[in-house]
């Protein structure tokens, strides 16, 4: 069994992508078959090195290691001998329409309430007329001659799947600058590097049906493959995902501190019958099943993903995380805050916090009561106990108790209305800092 991950390098990954990834690296894993990375890189004018490296700068943060890989731009020879094979038979064809002509017969067939796919009109070229046309300084782009009928799979998510090659256009698989398109590109690839399983978005389906009739075009055996269409991954407002949706990129969730654990263990179950919960990447693998997967549309929730990543960094112990913490930071520090992080990245805030400056919130109105707060403060060194025994004393000095007394001091320690717990928080921050904020509280 070998699957194929099959991005182009020509942006970023992004949670739908992304998704595709890890049900092909998981899949395998899961069958104990190997993972082929193939980079389709034969658009040479968008394709850069710096996407290819992104690429795989992602897959490696989700522990999707590779088997394979492979570069489409480096097997340029073993596609010219397929579309020499294909033009031999027949079944490729040249086309000298321009942009416009085609736009014309389209609106002409809409128009006469007809299907807007391809006449054919180029089959019916004499010989003589491709020669006048080539002097004419036209070039030909190529077209793959359907056959009749359909194509038929079973597919392991959507089950009887049946596409209709008479109701297609003929697919144009070379252009006229003689660049091969994906369509030809990928089938090539998948019978010689040895692929027989393909996972990839519902959006695919009709082009599987095409493909299914070129690889027999081109000699090969079309059962040998196995398919699996994963319904469309929308976004939060029912739309479908765009790659230019930056937020969304793999590489800002990992600048902003989500845990790759949380991305696999979320884009591995959304839309199955299975509510996501944090794994490990092993407990992922052990876990993936195709047979699980819906056939409706899954819809991406931001706020779902952030909750898994809560959770899974909540159970994680200070060994876990320590190597991600800011210099200086203990287990002391990682037991106080851990239960107030959804994102790694929110850390260095807490450490600010506690051994760094934050903005003084406005406190001028509440001097006196911070004067009495300051008064009644225990000697160093402070403790786990020492917030228990400040807001008691201080509660008999004020009269104040509940929110009217505990909100004023957060609010002059950490300059947040909610966070972890100031009994932990106090003994990190040490007695002179919490004399100095509640002095500059005081007075702005």
């Amino acid at each position: 069994m070998k699957l194929r991950f099959a991005p182009s390098p020509t942006g970023y990954l992004h949670v739908g992508n992304a998704r595709l990834a890890i049900a092909n690296a998981l899949y395998a894993r899961n069958h104990g078959g190997k993972f082929l990375l193939r980079i389709d890189d034969t658009d040479v004018e968008r394709s850069k090195a710096e996407y290819e490296q992104g690429i795989k700068t992602d897959l490696e943060w989700l522990g999707l290691g590779w088997d394979e890989i492979a570069h489409q731009s480096q097997r340029l020879d073993r596609y010219a001998l397929a579309i020499e094979a294909l033009k031999a038979s027949g079944r490729l064809y040249p086309c000298f329409e321009s942009e416009l002509e085609l736009a014309a017969k389209r609106e002409a067939r809409l128009k006469a309430r007809k299907p807007p796919i391809y006449d054919r009109a180029m089959l019916r070229l004499t010989p003589e007329q491709r020669e006048r046309a080539e002097a004419n300084g036209k070039t030909p782009y190529w077209r793959f001659r359907l056959s009749d009928g359909h194509k038929s799979w079973r597919d392991l998510v959507m089950g009887d799947l049946s596409v209709k090659l008479t109701a297609i256009s003929d697919p144009v698989l070379v252009r006229a600058d003689g660049t091969v398109l994906y369509t030809l590109a990928s089938v090539v690839d998948d019978m010689e590097l040895g692929v027989t399983h393909i996972i990839r978005g519902e959006d695919h389906i009709t082009n599987t049906g095409v493909q299914l009739d070129i690889i027999e075009a081109l000699g090969g055996r079309p059962n040998r493959f196995t398919f699996a269409h994963l319904p469309l991954l929308l976004d939060e407002g029912g739309g479908k995902l765009s790659k230019r949706f930056d937020a969304l990129s793999l590489r800002a969730l990992r600048h902003d501190g989500m845990e790759p654990q949380s991305v696999v263990s979320y884009l591995s179950k959304i839309g199955s019958s299975e509510d996501p919960v944090p794994m490990t990447l092993e407990q992922s693998i052990a876990s993936y099943d195709l047979s699980h997967v819906s056939k409706s549309a899954a819809r991406f929730d931001m706020q779902h993903l952030l909750g898994l990543n809560r959770r899974l960094l909540h159970s994680l112990s200070f060994e876990d995380v320590k190597a991600r913490l800011p210099q200086g930071a203990d287990e002391a520090f990682w037991n106080a805050i851990r239960g107030n992080v959804d994102l790694t990245g929110e850390i260095a805030f807490w450490w600010d916090v506690v051994q760094g400056e934050i903005a003084p919130p406005a406190l001028s109105d509440e001097a006196a009561f911070l004067a009495q707060a300051e008064q009644t403060l225990p000697e160093a060194p402070l403790d786990s106990e020492s917030w228990k025994l400040w807001t008691n004393a201080l509660k008999e000095v004020s009269g104040r108790k509940g929110k009217a007394l505990f909100h004023p001091l957060r609010l002059a320690l950490t300059g947040e209305d909610a966070g972890p717990e100031l009994h932990a928080l106090l003994p990190l921050m040490g007695r002179e800092r919490v004399i100095r904020r509640l002095q500059e509280a005081a007075l702005t």
